[in-house]
């Protein structure tokens, strides 16, 4: 995949509204594969709404969505099956981690899947983000910010087109976020990869391509 496109989105909720000022909505965005993109957003202008527009789970939409010019809502369960395992990576706002599970069976869960990274490139992360004691911890037991971490590494055990990165450090202080995004950035290049940030506030702090206002 090297294009994610929207054509005159909008979303059902905003459909009534004339006031909308937005580069998205209702307007023509193209993310390309190999560029870094940062999606600022004012609360209540549809940040989770894009996210789960490209990621597949939602449609309550008019206009049209993209991938190399293929329009998604033709897409059945197992094209969105391979987009999601294959093309784009999504680290989501409220992380979706098993509490029950330790924060190593969280991210081997879906490594089993994908069969992308070794044991040793996975443990390096976890030494890197500050939380290789927590490897066999509960998620439950640990904190949000750790979490995260946690969260992000599942993330990058995936081939992708495409990382969606959404509010991915509110609760880090600058030193750790600086790691998640070096961690990020690397896999990102590796792979040829695009990146989405999306952020109401806090953002990492990276040499964004374009800076889009939702």
């Amino acid at each position: 995949m090297n294009t994610i496109q929207f054509t005159n989105v909008v979303p059902a909720v905003f459909a009534q509204r004339a006031d909308l000022c937005s580069e998205v909505w209702r307007n023509e965005v193209t993310f390309e594969k190999d560029r870094l993109y940062l999606v600022e957003a004012a609360s209540g202008t549809g940040k989770s709404t894009l996210c789960s527009y490209i990621i597949g789970y939602r449609n309550d939409y008019t206009g049209q969505i993209l991938f190399d010019g293929q329009d998604t809502r033709r897409y059945d369960i197992s094209q969105w099956v391979d987009v999601r395992q294959r093309h784009i990576s999504h680290l989501f706002q409220e992380l979706r981690l098993f509490p029950e599970l330790t924060a190593l069976e969280n991210v081997e869960i879906k490594n089993q899947m994908t069969h992308h990274k070794q044991r040793r490139e996975i443990e390096e992360w976890f030494e890197r983000l500050g939380i290789a004691d927590k490897l066999r911890a509960k998620i439950g037991r640990m904190s949000f910010g750790q979490q995260q971490r946690v969260a992000m590494i599942r993330a990058l055990v995936q081939p992708f087109d495409f990382i969606l990165v959404d509010e991915p450090i509110s609760h880090l202080d600058d030193a750790n976020s600086d790691i998640m995004a070096s961690i990020m950035m690397a896999e990102a290049k590796a792979q040829g990869a695009g990146i989405i940030v999306t952020s109401i506030g806090k953002h990492m702090n990276l040499d964004y391509d374009k800076i889009i206002r939702l």
